[in-house]
């Protein structure tokens, strides 16, 4: 299977700039993965496509505020710092830009000199390993001055970080937000749960990695990047009656999706753990856990697009792409949604 086979035409204006209020009036494309069928409506109407003893799988990750604009100590110039991951402490790996301004040893301010931060080291991959110093707390202190990592695709200014958020976000982490769950509102969860749906979640912090294209002609021979996962042992239990009662297990997004069927994957069941992984799921994948999957609109040739081709079927899903371009649906990650049941 190729790379070039997950490729479709997108409109440049049909990618979503800013985010639509409130969360829920986005719109949502229906496709039945057994028949193909496909209906159009709003993810208010979620509701009446859960059951009662269905559970919903919500990746509670929340954005760290991670791109900051600093300054070099010695000459003044600006350079801009994204945290990738941390590695212990006020140590972490950073893309820097540009690179030729943080060689090692170099030292930089940032916020009239709230944060400060040295260079510790240069990886072959060009990434910094930055020490990073401050009076506060540092994620406090990330808060009060860090922006946003948005998308490339989005250069429209952000007006509220928090919509960037899902109401749900709890564990800080991701480099980039868990966009199907941007959808909720807390009085849509409060509905879906008074109908006796449960809501459990997992943390699967999302690196950068996600905006990776892939550049290999053969999808097989793609490497997935890797990311840390947690999930609770009531989530896990969860799980467990849920399939046992015979309702459905649907996950919020390809990064629950991934952290659900890694997990399965590995200890041939859904326990409570943690870990790392780097599963890449295309089609011939066989599904362990998941029922269904809400999810946004991916970007052409993207190792998401080949998820859910994995879970719905290659065919239903291109031609489901297509019919949302000629209906005008907003893409990628402030755009609409898909639920696939």
């Amino acid at each position: 299977m190729k790379t070039s086979d997950f490729y479709y035409e997108l409109p440049k204006e049909l990618i979503a700039q800013t985010p639509v209020e409130p969360r829920d009036s986005s719109r949502l494309l229906v496709l039945d993965r057994k028949t193909g069928d496909i209906s159009h409506e709003h993810f208010y109407n979620i509701i009446d496509r859960l059951n009662e003893g269905d559970l919903l799988v919500a990746n509670d990750s929340r954005v760290l505020p991670a791109r900051i604009y600093g300054v070099k100590e010695e000459t003044g110039a600006r350079v801009e710092f994204l945290l990738l991951k941390q590695i212990s402490g006020n140590r972490w790996e950073t893309l820097c830009k540009p690179g030729k301004k943080a060689r090692e040893g170099a030292r930089f301010s940032f916020g009239d000199g709230i944060l400060r931060a040295e260079v510790a080291g240069v990886r072959d991959d060009g990434n910094r390993i930055v020490d990073f110093d401050c009076d506060e707390n540092f994620f406090a202190t990330l808060d009060k001055i860090g922006q946003m990592p948005l998308p490339p695709y989005i250069t429209e200014e952000l007006k509220d970080k928090e919509r960037y958020q899902t109401v749900y976000s709890h564990e800080l982490g991701s480099a980039a937000a868990p966009t199907a769950g941007l959808h909720f509102t807390e009085e849509l969860m409060d509905r879906i749960r008074a109908k006796g749906v449960n809501i459990a979640y997992v943390t699967l912090h999302v690196g950068l990695g996600t905006f990776r294209p892939v550049k290999v002609d053969d999808v097989t021979n793609h490497k997935m990047h890797s990311e840390h996962y947690e999930i609770p042992e009531e989530t896990a239990g969860l799980i467990r009656r849920t399939k046992e009662n015979g309702g459905r297990v649907i996950a919020v997004g390809t990064t629950s999706c991934r952290t659900l069927e890694s997990v399965a994957t590995q200890f041939g069941e859904i326990k409570a753990c943690e870990g790392f992984t780097d599963i890449f799921i295309y089609p011939g994948y066989e599904f362990k856990v998941l029922d269904g999957l809400i999810t946004n609109f991916h970007l052409p040739e993207s190792t998401l697009i080949m998820l859910v081709s994995a879970f719905a079927g290659y065919d239903k899903i291109m031609k489901a792409y297509e019919t949302a371009v000629n209906e005008r649906y907003r893409f990628f990650s402030f755009g609409d949604c898909m639920c696939i049941l």
